[in-house]
Order: structure tokens, then sequence, then C-alpha cells
């Protein structure tokens, strides 16, 4: 199966596709002032798109799980399941990374809004009523944002669970192809044993002579049926 073919690169994409957009809005992140609503806003962005990366990672994992029991039957070997293990485990790391560093910010920015409100304390009562107005403005507007950012992010994870569940049905009905065939092998191997055993007792009743016409006979059947299928 190609890379184009094969679901874990299908899959692979949209994660990769999901972290470098992740990266992207970790670096805005990084240059905005964390006593601003657009901080506030990228940071549950950030950590909302990190809890999806890390559960699509999961899935395909799991995926990779069950490939490992028997590489050679979905055409793969040792190599290239340390590849995918490598990728998925440098996907982890990517987002581990950024999640930290959200969470760190977090915490600092706590500590800073603290600072700020103390200080914004002895502003007057119309200054604190303009700069509410305008950061609730904003905040809805970055709310908005927020939302159908979401709507598209949740999409992505619908057609990623898509994905995987088609991949969980391929390989369901694999398995049960497996066992019918296991099933269907070990009765043919039955019957053949069984007329082995029937023509051993004929042989052996027959004598030389009823065995030289058998074989004679079986011969003859061999030619016509050749003609018959081969000839006609």
């Amino acid at each position: 199966m190609s890379s184009a073919q094969d679901p874990f690169y299908i899959v692979r994409e949209e994660i990769q596709d999901s972290i470098d957009k992740l990266q992207s809005t970790f670096h805005r992140w990084e240059q905005t002032a964390s006593n601003t609503g657009e901080y506030v806003h990228l940071t549950k962005e950030i950590l909302t798109s990190c809890e999806s990366i890390e559960w699509q990672v999961d899935e395909l994992e799991k995926t990779i799980s069950v490939a490992s029991r028997d590489p050679a039957y979905y055409g793969l070997d040792e190599v290239e399941l340390s590849r995918r293990r490598n990728w998925t485990g440098s996907a982890r790391k990517q987002v581990g990374t950024v999640k930290r560093a959200i969470e760190k910010g977090k915490s600092n920015a706590a500590t800073s809004k603290y600072q700020d409100t103390s200080r914004t304390n002895q502003y007057s009562a119309q200054d604190n009523d303009d700069f509410i107005s305008s950061e609730s403005d904003r905040q809805l507007l970055l709310m908005r944002q927020q939302d159908e950012e979401l709507d598209e992010l949740s999409e992505s994870v619908q057609r990623i669970g898509g994905v995987g569940l088609t991949i969980h049905e391929e390989l369901s009905g694999q398995e049960r192809i497996l066992n019918d065939l296991s099933l269907e092998m070990e009765t043919t191997s039955n019957r053949l044993d069984f007329v082995q055993k029937r023509v051993a007792m004929v042989m052996k009743k027959a004598g030389i002579k009823g065995q030289i016409m058998l074989i004679a006979f079986l011969v003859v059947l061999f030619i016509i049926l050749f003609v018959l299928v081969f000839l006609t």
C-alpha cells in the first residue's frame, strides 16, 4: 500500500496540519501582552487544540499497536513501525512543550493580573467604565472568533474519527476473513485425510492386480478430464 493510500499517512497529515497551526498560534501568543483580551483568547484556543491533538495521537497509536501484532499481514516491518512510533512520540512531545509553556504563562498572567488590578483601583470611576466597555466589546468579538475556530476544529476531529473508525472496521473484517479461511483449510485437511485412508484401505484389499487396475483406471480418468478441461 502506497503512502498516499495508507490511512496512517492520511491521519498523520491531518495531525501535522493541526500541529503547524498550533505552533503558529503559539508564536502569536508569545508576542501578545498578558494583560489583553487577545492573550486570554489565544490561551484558551491553544489549550483546546492541545487536547484535540493529544486525542488524535492516542487514536493513531492504537492503530499502530494493532498493526504491530502482525506486521507482515499489514505489509509493514519493524523499521516502518519504529518510524511511525517515533513520529507519534515527536508529535506528542511538541504538543507537550507548547502546553507546558501555556500553563506556565497562565500562572504568570494571573499574578500580573492581580498586580494590574491593584493599580487599576487608583483610577477614576469614569476611566474604569470606559475600560470595561472597550474590553467587553473586544471579548465579544474574540468569543465569536473562538466559536468559529472551535467549529472548524470539531469538523477536523470528526473527519479523523471517521478515518479511525474505517481503519478499525477494515481490520475487523480482515480478521474475520482469516478466521473463515483457517476453518475452511482445517475442514479440507480433515476430508483429505479421510479420503487418503479410504484409498489406502481399498488398495490394501484389492491386492497387486487390483491395484494395477485401479491405477490404470485413474490414469485413464485423468487423461479424459485433461482433454475435457484443456482441449475443449
